[in-house]
């Protein structure tokens, strides 16, 4: 009969704690530069990926500077169309990216402020990319489907114009502080080295603790991972967060369950479940490698957006979750946290494709 009674107690005290609204306490939360908005664009990599930068310089140096996202994306571009034309119109050309398009970009034209190269037109505030990569498709289409004759060297040339005409023509010196840069030399005075840079991922169908090409839609540049077990993915961010550096990270926002609105991300042990799991703490499934491989090769995993993690959190239960950084704006109803997402540690298991950190805080027992 006691034992009866102590297992009732048990079940009764678990069922209340999983059933209260979420409150949540900061364990770690790293300086960054203010949430913006990415506008009517997909270009999520690189307000992403440009923020975990910003991030990186306050660690390195102190500074706080605004990059250009705008002026990776116009110098990514002409190595999509590349992609695009010398695979004959066979591959995607889109808005998507990834974090190692930047640093690739970062490598090839440096950096720059976001007062020196906003990418917008004269009083115009919001970015809106539709119709121009409407017309580039249009454009490197007609080349390509131009039946009987070469391909006409000119394709280039026109894409280096329209880009010019909607985003603006490429600088080559600024001012910044009182100071003229390149591009290159604002690229050394950031003290950012792009070698330093390394993408992470966890997927069962290639060797662990080796590089692979990872097959997704916006890799159109081919860029390698480094494959490593689930748990090793979660060690890797969590000592990375505990020792300050942030981590940009790229996972499928799809489900229901992620929500900009309630700022959560969380993974019900129950489908029937899954918005009330977005206003109550409710038990989470365990993860698995199997399980996370399984969604991602029946494609409910997929590559959809790129966002930067910041913190880390706690709720009432001891469950963790990471402060990650959204480029959807803030301040609206729609957006609730002032843009940012609090994911819990079960989301971030299945749903991520992959990090990009800095390699010091990647074991040398891993990488070797």
């Amino acid at each position: 009969m006691k034992n009866s009674i102590s297992i009732f107690i048990l079940a009764f005290v678990s069922l209340v704690s999983f059933s209260q609204s979420y409150e949540f306490e900061t364990i770690i939360d790293l300086e960054t530069t203010d949430v913006i908005s990415q506008g009517s664009t997909g270009t999520c990599w690189s307000f992403s990926t440009s923020s975990f930068l910003e991030s990186e310089i306050i660690r390195i140096t102190g500074k706080k500077i605004d990059l250009s996202e705008m002026y990776t994306v116009r110098n990514t571009y002409p190595k999509k169309a590349w992609n695009y034309m010398m695979r004959q119109g066979k591959a995607q050309f889109s808005e998507g990216g990834l974090a190692h398009d930047v640093i690739n970009s970062v490598a090839d034209y440096g950096l720059v402020p976001n007062d020196a190269y906003s990418g917008l037109e004269a009083n115009v505030s919001r970015h809106n990319h539709s119709e121009m990569i409407a017309v580039l498709k249009g454009l490197l289409d007609v080349y390509i489907d131009n039946p009987g004759r070469q391909l006409s060297p000119k394709w280039k040339q026109v894409t280096e114009s329209v880009l010019d005409i909607y985003l603006g023509k490429n600088i080559s010196t600024f001012n910044y502080d009182g100071v003229q840069y390149t591009p290159k030399s604002f690229l050394e005075m950031t003290k950012i080295n792009p070698k330093d840079y390394i993408s992470i991922t966890s997927f069962s169908h290639e060797p662990y603790n080796s590089n692979f090409i990872l097959n997704i839609p916006d890799n159109f540049s081919n860029g390698s991972f480094f494959n490593v077990k689930l748990d090793d993915l979660v060690n890797i961010t969590n000592e990375a967060l505990k020792a300050g550096y942030s981590i940009e990270l790229d996972c499928d926002v799809s489900e229901k369950t992620f929500s900009s609105k309630y700022g959560l991300a969380v993974i019900p042990n129950d489908e029937n479940s899954k918005l009330d799991a977005l206003i109550k703490v409710l038990p989470e499934k365990n993860i698995t490698q199997t399980l996370r491989q399984q969604e991602f090769e029946n494609y409910n995993t997929t590559d959809d957006h790129l966002m930067h993690i910041t913190g880390m959190l706690k709720d009432q239960n001891g469950t963790t979750y990471y402060k990650v950084k959204n480029s959807w704006g803030k301040n609206s109803e729609r957006v609730a946290n002032d843009g940012y997402v609090y994911m819990s540690e079960a989301y971030f298991r299945l749903k991520t494709i992959s990090i990009m950190v800095h390699k010091d805080v990647v074991p040398e027992t891993i990488l070797n």
